[in-house]
């Protein structure tokens, strides 16, 4: 695959953002963020949004940042440092979201500004566990899905949010017009959960267009943080320029590579790892 380029020594990288949850077992949220940036040669810059307690067995709690003090780190880094593109994860509530929303259209971020954004609506953990408030479904629907370059949810956080079950290519289709729908300028159904077929396929939708996007599918259930992780390396392309299928294509690439290296870990499931890149491949 053709890797984002590292920066030479003494260069200052391209900047990105991630508005997310940390991950106590260091596999998903800001912690996969951040290593999948710093691996694709991007400086990560972090706005906290919620503190999960969590292992690779499961998340058994969290703990919300006041929305000011959210909005407050994207205001911080942003007018300082600067970005070339941002991503959310998980948000947890409502107010989060609103403020996210709000804090984003004044710096620039989002569809109608000249930062791109990757919204990740992450809703449950890959245990099921909740990550975000029932009710804060609206506010994503309405506030920040419309500000999005680009929403890359699961297929449960599809279900959640547009009442489609993907369970083939026609209700991907679907699923995807109907995410579109909700504001984005591009839509994408992921296919990693659906374990049909000896590939995943990912579907991108412009409104207009269809584009898929496959890769063979890799047995196994050290799939911790991948989400996450197709969301970071999208934003990590978008924030070196490339167009949002471009990203994608990157972002799927990136993301296999990522599976094919994860590792165990702990009594659960153990993350997809990008220090494949430290061996030169």
């Amino acid at each position: 695959m053709k890797l984002l380029p590292l920066p030479a020594e003494g260069q200052t990288p391209v900047r990105a953002l991630t508005i997310a949850g940390t991950d106590s077992g260091g596999g998903a949220g800001i912690q996969a963020d951040t290593r999948t940036m710093a691996l694709c040669g991007v400086h990560a810059l972090v706005a906290v949004a919620a503190v999960t307690v969590q292992n690779t067995v499961g998340v058994s709690g969290f703990h919300e940042i006041p929305p000011q003090v959210v909005a407050d780190q994207v205001r911080s880094v942003t007018t300082d440092i600067g970005v070339g593109a941002a991503k959310t994860g998980m948000l947890a509530s409502t107010a989060i979201i609103e403020a996210v929303a709000a804090v984003c259209q004044e710096v620039g971020i989002g569809r109608d500004g000249e930062i791109p954004l990757v919204v990740d609506p992450v809703a449950a953990s890959m245990h099921g566990d909740p990550l975000l408030h029932a009710e804060a479904l609206d506010a994503l629907r309405s506030t920040l899905i419309p500000l999005a370059t680009v929403v890359t949810p699961n297929l449960d956080e599809v279900r959640l949010l547009t009442g489609i079950d993907v369970d083939d290519e026609d209700s991907a289709r679907r699923a995807a017009e109907a995410l579109h729908k909700l504001g984005p300028r591009w839509a994408i159904v992921k296919g990693g959960h659906l374990r049909s077929s000896e590939y995943s396929t990912d579907l991108l939708f412009d409104g207009e267009r269809f584009l898929e996007f496959t890769a063979p599918r890799i047995a196994t259930g050290n799939d911790h943080g991948g989400g996450d992780t197709l969301a970071a390396a999208t934003a990590c392309a978008l924030a070196h320029g490339y167009s949002v299928p471009e990203a994608i294509e990157f972002a799927k690439e990136w993301t296999y590579r990522c599976l094919a290296a994860s590792y165990e870990l702990g009594a659960g499931h153990g993350p997809v790892s990008p220090l494949w890149r430290l061996h030169g491949n």
